[in-house]
């Protein structure tokens, strides 16, 4: 499901309309994102069948991602305000279907919330139950960054960036990581996407102040050296629809196995 542009000219996708009920919705708060250009050949082995790497600006990409998440509500009407808010940091890749649904794959999403990860667990997404906290700093030109301690204290990261609020990230290549509608994930009997929606969001430039990962290798990334795009959004409300089978894809038909749908 591909979302539409928001209309008045702003570039911006708006997301798609979801049915009600929703299956769930949350808020994302100070959202921080670190992103690398690598070969479609490096992401292709860790994707679900069905669905190859999405290329763009000539590479596919990875994403170490952290916020807060707040506000969780479960279907329509069942608030769960003991989940309180806590930090999530996730390491994505990004993925399309022969279908042309886009979205993100997660190779691991690290929380510090026992029930939370217990119930995804379940659910075939790679939560860890993790140390995990977010950081900032006061001041004229505050940092927000995050910290993960894996339990064994052998894996994790710390990051942190200053975003430039005098400037609005709306570039292709900004839109393009961030405004992605949907997570495809393994399930039995195949793959489906699970959508998402949401109102476009502020986002900004950032300068990165610091980084010390782990995530990343232990996600079996070689991913090395600086992050190429940095951004920073101080959050939105995000709806969750409910999961439908992603097309069955071609053999032969590109990393995955899927066909590769024409380019934006």
């Amino acid at each position: 499901m591909e979302g539409h542009r928001s209309g008045n000219g702003d570039p911006w996708p708006a997301g798609p309309v979801l049915p009600r009920p929703y299956l769930m919705e949350q808020s994302w708060s100070d959202a921080v994102f670190l992103h690398w250009r690598v070969p479609a050949s490096v992401t292709a082995p860790h994707l679900p069948p069905g669905v190859e790497p999405d290329v763009f600006h000539g590479s596919a990409w990875v994403g170490l991602v952290g916020f807060r998440m707040q506000k969780v509500r479960l279907g329509a009407v069942l608030p769960m305000p003991w989940l309180g808010s806590f930090a999530e940091v996730n390491v994505r890749l990004y993925s399309r279907a022969a279908d042309g649904s886009r979205g993100v794959v997660f190779l691991s999403l690290d929380a510090s919330r026992l029930p939370v990860v217990l119930a995804a667990r379940a659910c075939g997404i790679p939560y860890v139950w993790s140390r995990c906290r977010a950081t900032a700093t006061d001041g004229p030109a505050p940092c927000y960054g995050y910290e993960v301690a894996r339990r064994g204290g052998r894996t994790g990261t710390t990051f942190a960036v200053r975003p430039d609020r005098t400037a609005q990230a709306d570039d292709e290549l900004s839109l393009l990581l961030t405004a992605r509608f949907g997570m495809h994930t393994r399930a039995p009997g195949g793959t489906v996407l699970l959508p998402v929606s949401h109102r476009p969001w502020p986002l900004y430039p950032a300068a990165l102040t610091h980084l010390d990962d782990g995530l990343l290798a232990a996600a079996g990334l070689g991913v090395g050296g600086p992050p190429e795009s940095v951004l920073y959004s101080s959050g939105v409300r995000s709806l969750f629809g409910g999961p439908r089978r992603v097309q069955a894809s071609l053999p032969g038909n590109g990393p995955g196995g899927a066909r590769r749908p024409a380019r934006p």
